[in-house]
């Protein structure tokens, strides 16, 4: 297999390859620099100051001052949704500037990022510019002689760091929340993906949200996302990336003790059942796995079968796998572009062999496709043990492991048994069965008869574990980024 389609060659304008501090553009106070890499070609895109300490702490400084000296906070709600708004037309004015940046950056099939990921920035942008105006306090009739109220207040300073995968998508369930409710952001995008949140930035200003509202800091997680971690100005702390970072994050907090929220991994179980529609489950398991090359927290790398189709599954699954078009995400029928970067090729590389070692069997895949990029071949292992690592890891890679079950209860079991919990999956035309075993499964979302589908208006995150704590998105993530401040007036009067 070699990587099929022809690049497109139309130039991708770059957003300012600066530090976006208040309304600034900024290097770096020390100088330092990194690059951004297209992994489809190895190329280098761009060149950006690399934050530090110093430039997390300048950030901090401005988001406060806006917090508490600027206009967002105090200025009417319906305003403050009015250039969140305006901020969402300015996005679909550059629309396609923005989907072919994110596939530059990224790697991304730039037909996914049209599809899902730019529609879905969007829509969650309008979904919270909707909610300014909306978030209500409560008015607690404790005792005759007093008026007792609770205000919703915004938190503060809101540190947000994002990973690679879904970057301008993940950026927007941190930054619309947050925004509406009135506080201030230090956004930072992962190093690998910086490009689409320095243009959200320069959008952000034109847009009108004033400036210290939203910074952009793209930069390394052991440097900058530590730093805006540990500073003491920062009021809550909110990320998406793998469980041990996730980890250090709540290390490290600890000694400022900020509200903080976690998205973290899933190693997410699809249970197919013997009366499921085989070709619907197929089709969806394959889509599960592949979908952004597999560089997807809720992925349903478990594909958990029953004995008495699971030969027929398998073979569907594999020749599922084998048309699936690996090539330049710039390409409009591209299913699967490269791996993020080399260190996330040879990881999943090296899971593929481990699963070779342990016993499990390759149906196919498994090797990197010729050419320059990061690209492997979607991989199907079957006889899958549940204890072996590439059922219990998350490979983040286009890599399924499908597992047999007896019935109903060894499939419940198998999937509960992982210290993920942030998605699952089931099929079944028995709708008593799809009820109880969707009560059952230890996941934060749970698809039944699809797999996949997330809307701004659910709430979005796991069950504790190595998916983490809290949720983002729906009326949920308001919580994230309000205080409630419990008001009491004494209506006594004075004799």
């Amino acid at each position: 297999m070699a990587v099929t389609g022809a690049l497109v060659t139309t130039a991708v304008r770059l957003p300012p390859c600066k530090l976006l501090i208040g309304e600034e553009w900024r290097d770096a106070v020390s100088g330092k620099t990194f690059e951004t890499i297209d992994p489809a070609t190895e190329q280098v895109i761009a060149t950006l100051p690399e934050p530090d300490e110093q430039d997390i702490d300048l950030a901090v400084r401005a988001a406060r001052d806006a917090f508490e000296s600027g206009p967002w906070r105090t200025m009417r709600a319906a305003e403050r949704g009015r250039h969140l708004h305006r901020l969402a037309d300015l996005l679909r004015s550059h629309e396609e500037e923005v989907i072919a940046l994110e596939s530059l950056d990224g790697g991304k099939p730039i037909a996914s990022v049209r599809r899902q990921d730019f529609p879905a920035v969007v829509d969650c942008l309008e979904y919270y510019a909707g909610w300014c105006d909306k978030i209500t306090g409560d008015v607690v009739p404790v005792r005759p002689d007093a008026l007792t109220y609770v205000l919703r207040t915004p938190v503060g300073v809101v540190g947000g760091i994002v990973p690679w995968n879904f970057p301008l998508m993940n950026a927007m369930w941190k930054i619309a929340p947050a925004l509406a409710a009135g506080c201030t952001m230090v956004m930072k995008p992962a190093a690998e993906t910086p490009l689409s949140a320095l243009l959200l930035g320069e959008l952000a200003l034109e847009a009108g949200i004033p400036p210290g509202v939203l910074n952009v800091l793209p930069g390394p997680g052991p440097t900058a996302g530590a730093a805006l971690v540990r500073h003491p100005g920062v009021n809550k702390v909110t990320f998406t990336g793998s469980p041990a970072v996730g980890k250090q994050i709540m290390e490290r907090a600890a000694t400022t003790l900020p509200k903080i929220t976690l998205e973290l991994g899933g190693k997410s179980p699809n249970v197919v059942f013997d009366d499921a529609d085989l070709d619907a489950a197929a089709k969806a398991a394959t889509a599960g796995v592949f979908f952004n090359s597999g560089q997807v927290c809720s992925a349903g790398t478990r594909v958990l079968v029953q004995e008495s189709i699971y030969e027929e599954f398998n073979e569907r699954l594999v020749a599922r796998a084998a048309a699936l078009k690996v090539g330049s995400p710039r390409h409009e029928d591209t299913y699967l572009g490269p791996l993020i970067s080399q260190r996330q090729l040879d990881r999943v590389l090296g899971y593929v062999q481990r699963g070779v070692s342990e016993g499990a069997t390759l149906r196919y895949g498994g090797a990197r496709v010729d050419g320059p990029g990061y690209f492997v071949s979607p991989t199907v292992f079957s006889e899958v043990d549940n204890s072996m690592t590439i059922a219990r890891e998350e490979i983040f890679g286009p890599v399924v492991s499908v597992i047999r079950f007896a019935d109903e209860a060894e499939a419940v079991a198998i999937a509960n048994d992982s210290p993920y919990s942030l998605a699952a999956g089931l099929w079944t035309n028995d709708l008593a069965r799809a009820h109880t075993v969707a009560a059952e499964l230890r996941a934060g979302m749970v698809w039944v008869n699809t797999y996949g589908q997330t809307d701004t208006r659910l709430p979005w995150g796991g069950l504790g574990g190595d998916s983490g704590v809290g949720r983002d998105l729906g009326e949920t993530a308001l919580e994230n980024y309000t205080d409630r401040r419990a008001v009491w007036v004494n209506l006594r009067r004075r004799s």
